[in-house]
């Protein structure tokens, strides 16, 4: 079998853990990463920082969000060490649209012969509004408070250029706006997914 990354991305409240433990529920041989394993450690340099916490801060971009990054996609190549599939679980807001990240991305992979899979989540705005109250968490308070603001910086569009046509598995659509959008994508990507194995 092909090690593979996974990266179950999309903009926040989409459905991202959900469906990505569900995955990790089904396929044989992953290791499972959810980026929001690392909030404590996250909380903490806040608080040592003497900063009020807050994701959506300019301290935040500055001294922590991209090392999250690092951090959850080494702990994912290390796993590849020792297992066939990891799936990471995180919205890679700026990285999936840039094709340097990603290329370089799978360079990093292919020299461990693995290769990339994107799955990225499609799913309506006021949907996402809907979880995003319901799920209640602390790190979704500035966002509510200001909607209007947030929502508008959030792209929603298909980061299709990362596409690519040579590869059937690199980059796969999950349309979560229903349940029965839900069904029928969960279906297609693990027969997509098991077939590779």
């Amino acid at each position: 079998m092909t090690k593979r990354l996974l990266l179950v991305t999309s903009p926040p409240a989409s459905g991202k853990t959900y469906i990505s433990q569900k995955l990790a529920e089904r396929l044989k041989h992953v290791v499972y990463l959810d980026k929001d394993t690392l909030i404590p450690l996250s909380k903490q340099i806040f608080a040592v920082a003497g900063q009020p916490y807050d994701r959506s801060s300019d301290f935040f971009e500055k001294n922590i969000r991209d090392y999250e990054y690092i951090t959850i996609v080494n702990l994912a190549l290390e796993a590849l060490k020792y297992d066939n599939i990891a799936l990471i679980n995180a919205p890679f807001t700026r990285e999936i649209r840039s094709p340097e990240y990603i290329n370089q991305l799978k360079d990093k992979l292919k020299r461990m012969d693995a290769k990339l899979t994107v799955i990225w989540l499609v799913t309506d705005p006021e949907v996402v509004h809907q979880r995003m109250i319901a799920r209640n968490s602390d790190r979704d308070t500035w966002k509510l408070q200001h909607w209007d603001e947030y929502i508008s910086k959030v792209d929603f569009s298909v980061p299709a250029t990362i596409d690519d046509p040579n590869d059937d598995l690199d980059f796969l659509k999950f349309y979560n706006s229903s349940d029965e959008e839900y069904e029928s994508s969960m279906k297609r990507i693990l027969s997509l997914l098991e077939a590779d194995e």
